[in-house]
Order: C-alpha cells, then structure tokens, then sequence
C-alpha cells in the first residue's frame, strides 16, 4: 500500500478548512484594525498644484476641500465652504445668469437623501440649477440622490472653485444636463460600499461586485458611459483621479463644459 492510499482525504479537507479559516481571520483583522503590514508597499508622494493630462492623481481628503487642485484666477459663481461639513448642507441662492442654485456642499452620509428630498419637496419654486461641492461619502446615499435628481429633471453643476469626488459624481449624473467648469474638480476612487463586518470573504466580494453593478447601471440610465468607473476602479481609496475636459465630454458625466 503506498502513500497515498494511506491517506485520509477527510483529513485533507480538514487542513483546507483551517487554511482557508486563516486566511478569512487575516482579512477580517485586515477590515477591523485597518492594516496588514507589508515590506512591498511603500507610500508614494503625490504631486499637489493644479492637475494636467497625465498628472492627475492627488491625495483624497475629506476634511476640507483643496485649492491647490484648482486654478486660482477669476471669480468664484457661488460662494464655496472652506472645509466640508460632516453632513451633506443644503443652500439656495440667487446667482445672476445661473438662477435659482441649490447648492448641495459637504460629506453624503446616511440619511441624507431622505433629508434631500424634504427639503427639495418643500422648496416653493424647483431649483434652476442643483450645484455640488462634496467630497463624496456613501455610495448608496448618493445614487438615491442622483436618482431624485432625475427624477425632478433638474440640471445638476460643479460649478468654478468646487470640487465633486469620490461618490459626489453619481448625484452629477443625475442631472438632466449636466454643467462643469473647467475651474472646478470631478474625481472619482475606488469606493467602499457598506459590508457587515466579520463576514465570510466571499460574501463580502460578492457584496462588492454587488455595489459597483448598481453603480454601472445607474450611470448607464443617467446616460452616462459606465467605462467612467475605470477611472473610480483604477485608483486606489486614498487618492483621487481628477478628470480632465476630454475625459468629462467623452464620458459624458459632463454635457456642457463652460471656464
């Protein structure tokens, strides 16, 4: 009787469960405590000031906005909060040649899409113009808006010194026409959708894959190339990928660029 016919395959299951238990503990440890030392990876400084075609990753912050992303000349169309709040504000303001702007400014977080449409049912006149200024948030939140957006067809802008990043383009893609300035800033990341933690991993990858299909589809009935989430897919969550003019028209996450 030789080796193998000695061998119990139970057994073998037995060391492939606990490989795989360790391996599930290791990304779970990953998720909890947010780190899993590595020798190979190194942090790469960014390059900051203004973007250009290829030169368009900075860091991600979410803490304020920054100028240094933007060019600095000419005025601003409405005025811009120097840091973010940590919830999703909502102002009106009549801006001359741009109408009534409903200017959305700071982080999207839960709730907020409720909190968006009360407040846009109990606005007396529908908003010309739906203005963002946000470094993103959850994803969820923010497609809900997007998708109100639409559904009041209104016109949605990253308007000149604001910044819409991250999650802030779905709400973007929910305008009917959709206005970017090229002295603003629309960047897109890798996202993290909502997960329950200390779940299996492949219920966890499939919770992902999950997200970024209702992400597609909602850029595919914005009207919107879904090929926009190479740029989210491409770039790792602590940066963001800035878009430049061609990259906005091609998408057409922007139907009408203005200085």
């Amino acid at each position: 009787m030789n080796l193998l016919s000695r061998l119990d395959p139970r057994s073998g299951l037995r060391y492939v469960l606990i490989l795989q238990f360790a391996i599930a503990g290791v990304l779970v440890a990953a998720d909890v405590f947010g780190v899993i030392p590595s020798p190979f990876k190194q942090r790469v400084e960014l390059p900051t000031g203004p973007i250009s075609p290829g030169d368009q990753r900075r860091e991600y912050r979410t803490d304020r906005s920054d100028p240094s992303l933007l060019p600095q000349d000419g005025p601003l169309d409405v005025p811009i909060p120097e840091a973010f709040s940590n919830r999703l504000d909502f102002t009106v303001q009549d801006v001359e040649g741009l109408g009534r702007v409903l200017l959305l400014s700071g982080q999207i977080e839960v709730d907020d899409s409720f909190r968006f449409a009360s407040f846009l049912s109990d606005m007396q006149e529908k908003p010309d113009l739906v203005a963002l200024h946000s470094p993103g948030g959850v994803v969820s939140e923010a497609l809900s808006i997007g998708k109100q957006v639409r559904d009041a067809e209104l016109s949605t802008a990253v308007l000149a010194g604001a910044m819409c990043v991250s999650s802030c383009p779905y709400i973007l893609a929910g305008g009917e026409e959709r206005v970017v300035s090229l002295r603003g800033i629309v960047g897109m990341h890798q996202h993290y959708y909502e997960q329950p933690r200390l779940i299996p991993v492949v219920f966890a990858v499939e919770g992902i894959q999950k997200g970024q299909g209702e992400t597609m589809q909602h850029l595919i009935d914005m009207g919107v190339d879904p090929a926009l989430m190479l740029y989210s897919l491409n770039t790792p969550p602590e940066e963001i990928y800035a878009l430049i003019e061609e990259e906005l028209v091609d998408t057409r996450i922007s139907t009408e660029i203005v200085d």
